[in-house]
């Protein structure tokens, strides 16, 4: 019943948008009808155009999403664990944090061109900051008490991080990776609006300079589609993770 709701709105508005299009409530050039756009992207879909942009701009999120946990996660492991880092390191990922990834834009262009190198920094920007905060929040704030506990057992440092830190920071790292993940997508489209040669954005852009609406709500409503898809892959694949560490857990408790 909850998914049938969601539903609901997203109905209606098409609804609306069908019937003010046909009554010519809405300029036909500016807002083309449903059936319009469903015709265009089916022409997208038959031509393989459209799954040719998208899959350059996967690729682009999938391999930037990747180097950027590959750098924040351990960096955030790092300054956590010893906060005379974080002392040094802070005042400048402060002001690199207020920093929107698409004003530096024209920077990496003159720097890097409008290669792929341009656009997996403005992925690497944009994801950094809510993977590292994330992650080093969950260290931060770990339950001392747990600590000593470890400490009476006379675990090493790695057991300590692995066995009692490492467990209760996993819900802030997952919710970083989660808001990363959507980070990725978004920047990356404002980066192929910008300077691209292929991808959505890049699709989307062109279509503008050509005049064709139905193009560029079809770009849009992918664009949406396949964040949402995203985003609840992701969320499924962490609930089936978590399940199995409780259950390993449970199990564990049971023979002991």
């Amino acid at each position: 019943m909850k998914r049938v709701k969601g539903f609901i709105v997203p109905m209606l508005i098409i609804v609306f948008w069908w019937v003010g299009s046909d009554l010519h409530i809405f300029n036909g050039y500016i807002i083309p009808p449903p059936g319009r756009v469903m015709q265009t992207a089916y022409v997208l879909i038959e031509k393989g155009l459209l799954f040719r942009h998208l899959a350059v701009s996967l690729c682009r999120v999938v391999v930037g999403f990747c180097i950027t946990f590959a750098v924040a996660f351990p960096f955030a492991i790092l300054t956590g664990l010893n906060k005379r880092i974080l002392n040094y390191v802070e005042p400048v990922l402060e002001f690199i944090r207020h920093i929107p990834p698409i004003a530096l834009i024209p920077v990496l262009i003159l720097w890097f061109g409008i290669g792929e190198i341009s656009k997996l920094s403005v992925i690497f920007l944009a994801t950094f900051f809510p993977i590292f905060m994330n992650t080093l929040n969950g260290i931060i704030n770990c339950d001392k008490n747990l600590v000593e506990v470890g400490k009476v057992y006379e675990f090493s440092r790695r057991e300590e991080f692995l066995k009692i830190i490492l467990p209760q920071a996993l819900p802030s790292i997952i919710v970083g990776m989660q808001l990363g993940l959507g980070y990725s997508w978004r920047s990356l489209m404002g980066a192929e609006l910008i300077a691209a040669s292929s991808g959505i954005g890049y699709m989307i852009i062109e279509a503008e300079q050509l005049s064709r609406p139905d193009i560029i709500l079809v770009g849009i409503f992918t664009i949406g589609l396949v964040g949402y898809a995203a985003d609840y892959v992701f969320l499924k694949i962490t609930h089936i993770f978590r399940h199995w560490e409780r259950e390993k857990a449970d199990y564990g408790r049971s023979n002991s």
